[in-house]
């Protein structure tokens, strides 16, 4: 076998993806200072739901946010989510009338098909 055989490489270990046109997330940058006076700068994400008033320092205390004001300050009106039934969706196909009328079809359909049965083990 010839020694400049082409080896595969491991599922995973190499990427061949370039980030030549990868944008990065945007992100704020909120500080934190504990009561050592340690500063931690720690980025998240703008779509972050909740950040954190308080976060873990390296030695070990808590250390409050120094430039963030909590979110819950800022109300946002959000219109509660309107949960619908199955009952709910079907009146949105049909009316009360078109389902009775179904229902009294597939009645007869069930009543012959009991008489039938019933014919043929008599």
């Amino acid at each position: 076998m010839k020694s400049a055989t082409m080896r595969g490489t491991g599922l995973g270990a190499v990427s061949y993806e370039s980030e030549r046109h990868a944008e990065a997330p945007e992100c704020e940058i909120v500080r934190y200072a504990c009561s050592f006076g340690h500063q931690s700068a720690i980025p998240f994400s703008i779509e972050a739901e909740e950040i954190p008033l308080t976060w873990m320092c390296r030695c070990g205390r808590e250390a409050a946010a120094a430039n963030k004001v909590p979110k819950m300050a800022f109300v946002t009106t959000v219109e509660p989510r309107v949960l619908r039934t199955h009952w709910d969706m079907l009146l949105e196909r049909r009316t009360i009338a078109d389902l009775q009328e179904l229902l009294t079809e597939r009645l007869a359909l069930l009543r012959n098909q009991e008489a039938e049965e019933q014919r043929l083990s008599a």
